[in-house]
């Protein structure tokens, strides 16, 4: 499995992952109706405030599980996998697909006002840093 990392809205910073070095910071993700699910040490693979990024997509689209699945785990992985099949359908980036709404990620909630259009991806993955960009990361400080 890969890793899955975007650029915070309000900021523009690249959500790294534990697995990479970088320090980790708190990043909310926030839906079309204003829940708001807080992760202080993302891990990499989706999950912020215990909801996968790609489930809450598949929801908040109005996509739903198999009900002949009885296993709840199977069921979120099945609506997990439809998230990101509807993410990147048609769309290698996955970003800005049309009539898509997708969760925001940004450091605060607060005042967040949503945008549809959601988040940019990482070009890094959230673990893949050049030496230049743990340069550009010291001189944040």
């Amino acid at each position: 499995m890969g890793f899955f990392s975007w650029m915070t809205q309000d900021t523009d910073k690249s959500i790294a992952n534990h697995y990479s070095g970088r320090s980790t910071f708190p990043v909310d993700m926030i839906d079309d109706k204003g829940n708001v699910y807080h992760e202080d040490d993302y891990e990499g693979y989706g999950v912020f405030g215990g909801k996968d990024y790609y489930v809450l997509l598949a929801e908040m689209n109005g996509l739903k599980p198999d009900e002949s699945i009885e296993d709840l785990e199977k069921r979120e992985d099945e609506l997990r996998g439809r998230g990101i099949n509807l993410c990147f359908e048609g769309n290698p980036s996955g970003e800005h697909t049309t009539n898509v709404l997708y969760p925001n990620l940004v450091e605060s909630a607060d005042g967040w006002p949503y945008d549809e259009k959601g988040p940019e991806t990482c070009p890094d993955q959230g673990y893949f840093y050049g030496d230049d960009d743990e340069d550009e990361e010291e001189e944040e400080f």
